[in-house]
């Protein structure tokens, strides 16, 4: 039993065979995906996606990259699609100063909101954060974003930083990153999170492991990240499965 804390299946990439996909994932022992959204369009996807498939569930929220499509009015919308029943989270949501597809005020703004919105519905979290520590830390600080709680998706931060989200109270989510020939930060992070703080995740489509690295991923390949950390934390696979699928439930309140 295995949870996917972070996969886009309503991705563009899966346009040809995502019932394929999503049939073929669930013989390969996932029992629940978490699907977030990037924006409006996104988060409709999302939800037409969770009513078609009962053990994928989604968060709604404006992505960074797409934070220019923030207004009070589009927040509303949002705040309209929490209250579906698959909706487990808001996001994802953050702050990324890599590509810079939005303004870094707008970006801020919408990030802030965002926030505030999951405080009001109790919801927790899905936080992208590239490129963008301090400032993503200080608007979680000054919203009162711990009290929502949640995670730091595909984590590539420092020991340092991993600290400072778990004394906040957030999860970490390793991706496909920790399987990477030079990786280095989320190997020593994979080492350092408490088991009962640690998710997994795919990113689906992108961010595949080693060694389908380069091609389209999906959370049949989990069981690699699984195992890799594993591997880093010298213990048993099934020991960070259940362990990671029970922290998933835990956060998202998904129905195991």
């Amino acid at each position: 039993m295995i949870v996917d804390s972070h996969a886009h299946y309503d991705d563009e990439q899966f346009d040809t065979d995502r019932a394929d996909v999503l049939k073929r994932i669930q013989e390969q022992d996932i029992v629940r995906v978490v699907n977030p959204a990037s924006n409006l369009s996104s988060a409709r996807k999302c939800i037409e996606l969770s009513e078609a498939y009962d053990f994928v569930y989604c968060a709604v929220g404006i992505h960074p990259h797409d934070s220019q499509e923030y207004s009070q009015q589009s927040l509303e919308i949002i705040r309209k699609m929490a209250e579906h029943k698959k909706v487990v989270a808001i996001g994802e949501i953050g702050l990324d100063y890599h590509y810079d597809f939005s303004p870094r005020d707008v970006q801020k703004q919408c990030f802030a909101a965002h926030i505030q919105l999951a405080l009001q519905l109790e919801l927790p979290l899905i936080i992208h954060n590239r490129e963008s520590h301090k400032d993503i830390l200080d608007i979680i600080k000054a919203e009162k974003g711990y009290n929502a709680g949640g995670v730091f998706h595909c984590f590539t931060g420092s020991v340092e930083m991993a600290k400072e989200v778990l004394d906040m109270g957030f999860y970490i989510a390793l991706g496909g990153a920790v399987t990477f020939k030079n990786a280095k930060r989320p190997v020593d992070v994979a080492k350092y999170v408490p088991i009962d703080r640690l998710l997994v995740e795919t990113d689906s489509p992108y961010m595949a492991p080693v060694p389908y690295r380069g091609k389209r991923n999906d959370s049949g390949y989990l069981s690699e990240i699984i195992q890799k950390i594993s591997e880093i934390r010298n213990t048993d696979f099934n020991d960070i499965a259940m362990n990671t699928t029970q922290n998933a439930n835990r956060l998202f309140g998904l129905n195991l």
